[in-house]
């Protein structure tokens, strides 16, 4: 006899219950693929390389097997629960009761508690990056086994295209004894994106059969990952525009605003699929261009009639698209009939444009215009029936929010260089156009030798282990130990005597100094303001220099994020947009490697290069005109006082207000005042 609606919430309730204190064996389980990633981690930096191999193969496959079991779970109970045909409110919530509880049983049979495989935000970053494999490629060399070495470098730097020394890395793998090319494979690689790539192959060699049967493979394997895409967006989400511990919403409002966050999700899987790992930006056009290839690849081995199905398929996405509609009417006069579009693609575009209209509904609730973007806009075509597919014709035309260099405030503003240096003692060395670039410049006798060894020993007191790099150690680098200090807390640490409050002092008046010559220099004509300084030092980590293939810093723009595929740079969060100029103050260079480098926007052609010394600062500004990065420091420390500065007031760094707080306090003899000191951790 089937449970009512309340005996069923009480038997699931205390299903639940009896599972979590239900003994289960452990090797049933899965382990969490973050403890195992940090076992690697700490592996690495013992030396201990078959630990490190062991353990992260073991994260990555505990990763993909949670990823599997969600997706997997998330179909099963979906089909066995289905929402669609409730007449009433009790029919609907049992369902949706039934099916929780069913994915609630389905995915801890496989992981156990769900929360044990909660990761934080920066390991789950780490191996959207793929940083799991740049441990690997590292420990199978030292291990000798070069078939894996080369397997997982390759698939690192598939998601890191800007790492210039990797790609150095794979060269010379490549010319090592014994290393085939065979080796040099994605383990990554996604099947949708993988079978285009190979169909493009083929149709550029005039292999159209072989075309045809790889394109239609990555339609298959298209629309599966679309599904799988979608599964995984009913996880946790959030709404960054709510304080939630203040955010008590009724029922259906809750239901609504966390449902319009799932289907805000699942309407992006379009973009996600069409992008490549390590990508900011989709492949234009992605999906219809299959069909753009396959209606042409058809005629070529003269199947009219899908030829002409295909070409009315594309018709779908690119209504009136004048060059495919002659195309189509040529197939129809040759084969005398008419052919229906695909029914796949007629359903995915009859689920996004009902999504659209369910998100206008859904953010209107939240006080948010919902503005669909132009997905299906299409600016090119064929000429004629012979002419090569149109490609990157705008199908997914990923437009970054636009602004003219160096605005604030909505006001461009003409750039501009040359400009008195304030101070006698600092000399001009380069200017942009002798570091190869645009609102580049290189300074030296900033600061004394005096001045550079007193901030080095202040750095060396003060600094903590992943201070500005949201407590990481290694941010960048597993290779060197980033650590750093802001003004704040070095005045505090003077005004509290664990160092020369004159050498706190000298770190605040140092950074001010800069701040005048960069805004005098580049000729500014308004005020420049603080939006970050930062004492930072990185140092090698012995025992790991060998055989580097890492930056110390990737190569980078400030205010936006580089895509060097692309050769763009998209001003969006995350990026720190306000950013305007950047300013790196060098404190010393007795170390090795750790040169600053300009790069063009692919991220890997070097156009300048600058070795730190002493008292040398080189400015710049922030946008994607400067990409830049650093070499790995491969022995000793190299400090600096990085400096970050926006023309907009209201990005003011808020740390440096209480600084200037402080200095005026000491200023005025009043120490009796208590110092409201709040150091910010995070950059």
């Amino acid at each position: 006899m089937d449970l009512t609606l309340f005996q069923y919430s009480i038997f699931a309730g205390v299903s639940v219950l009896l599972q979590a204190v239900s003994p289960i064996s452990a090797t049933a389980l899965l382990e969490p693929f973050d403890r195992l990633y940090d076992s690697g981690v700490e592996a690495f930096y013992s030396s201990d390389y078959e630990s490190v191999v062991y353990y992260m193969e073991k994260a990555l496959r505990s990763y993909s097997e949670l990823r599997h079991t969600k997706v997997r779970c998330r179909l099963k109970c979906k089909d066995q629960h289905p929402l669609d045909g409730s007449d009433s409110d009790l029919q609907f919530f049992d369902s949706v009761l039934r099916r929780a509880a069913c994915l609630n049983d389905c995915i801890e049979k496989k992981t156990g508690s769900q929360s044990m495989h909660m990761a934080s935000e920066d390991v789950i970053q780490d191996f959207n990056r793929r940083t799991p494999y740049n441990f690997l490629q590292l420990a199978y060399y030292k291990l000798n086994q070069l078939d894996k070495a080369a397997e997982a470098a390759h698939t690192y730097f598939q998601a890191n295209l800007e790492h210039v020394e990797m790609w150095q890395n794979l060269e010379n793998y490549k010319l090592l004894e014994g290393v085939e090319e065979s080796y040099f494979q994605d383990r990554e690689a996604r099947p949708h994106q993988q079978a285009f790539t190979t169909g493009v192959k083929h149709y550029d060699d005039g292999n159209y059969e072989k075309a045809i049967e790889f394109f239609e493979e990555a339609l298959v394997e298209y629309y599966k990952a679309d599904v799988e895409c979608r599964a995984l967006c009913e996880g946790p989400q959030k709404f960054e525009e709510y304080e939630y511990l203040e955010y008590r919403p009724s029922l259906y409002r809750a239901i609504s605003d966390h449902y319009t966050q799932v289907l805000a999700c699942e309407h992006e899987c379009v973009r996600e699929l069409a992008t490549r790992p390590g990508r900011l930006s989709p492949m234009e056009n992605y999906l219809p261009l299959h069909y753009d290839y396959l209606q042409f690849a058809y005629f070529k081995v003269d199947k009219i009639s899908e030829a002409l199905e295909c070409a009315e398929t594309y018709l779908l996405f690119h209504k009136g698209d004048e060059f495919m509609t002659e195309n189509m009417e040529f197939y129809k006069e040759v084969l005398g009939e008419e052919r229906k579009p695909r029914r796949e693609a007629e359903r995915y575009i009859s689920r996004h444009q009902k999504e659209a209209e369910l998100l206008t509904v859904g953010t209107a609730n939240l006080g948010v215009e919902y503005t669909e973007p132009n997905y299906w806009s299409s600016t090119g075509g064929r000429e004629d029936v012979n002419r090569v597919p149109s490609g990157t014709d705008g199908w997914l035309d990923y437009v970054p929010i636009t602004e003219k260099k160096n605005t604030t405030s909505g006001i461009a503003r003409e750039l501009r260089e040359g400009g008195p240096l304030l101070y006698d003692e600092v000399k001009l060395v380069l200017n942009s156009e002798m570091l190869n670039g645009s609102q580049r410049v290189l300074f030296d006798s900033v600061i004394t030798e005096e001045e550079c060894l007193e901030l080095k020993n202040v750095a060396n007191t003060i600094v903590i282990a992943g201070d500005g790099y949201r407590g990481k150690m290694s941010p960048h680098t597993p290779n060197e130990k980033f650590e750093g200090a802001t003004v704040l807390k070095a005045l505090q640490y003077g005004y509290e005597g664990r160092v020369p409050l004159k050498s706190a002092r000298l770190f605040y008046e140092t950074s001010e100094k800069a701040r005048k010559i960069i805004e005098s220099y580049f000729m500014l004509n308004t005020t420049l303001y603080f939006s970050y300084t930062h004492l930072v030092c990185r140092t090698a980590v012995k025992g790991q220099q060998d055989h580097r293939n890492d930056l110390s810093h990737p190569i980078h723009a400030d205010n936006c994020l580089l895509d060097p595929e692309a050769h763009e740079c998209w001003k969006e969060p995350p990026a720190y947009t306000y950013r305007d100029y950047s300013a790196l103050l060098y404190l010393n260079g007795d170390f090795d490697g750790g040169e600053f480098i300009f790069t063009e926007m692919d991220a890997k052609t070097v156009t300048a290069s600058v070795k730190p010394r002493c008292g040398r600062m080189v400015g710049f500004s922030s946008g994607g005109e400067n990409p830049h990065g650093v070499k790995a420091v491969t022995s000793g420390q190299r400090c600096a006082v990085a400096l970050w500065f926006t023309l907009d007031p209201l990005y003011r760094e808020m740390e440096r207000l209480q600084a200037d707080e402080v200095i005026h306090s000491l200023d005025s003899d009043n120490l009796n005042k208590e110092l409201q000191i709040n150091p910010r951790d995070e950059l």
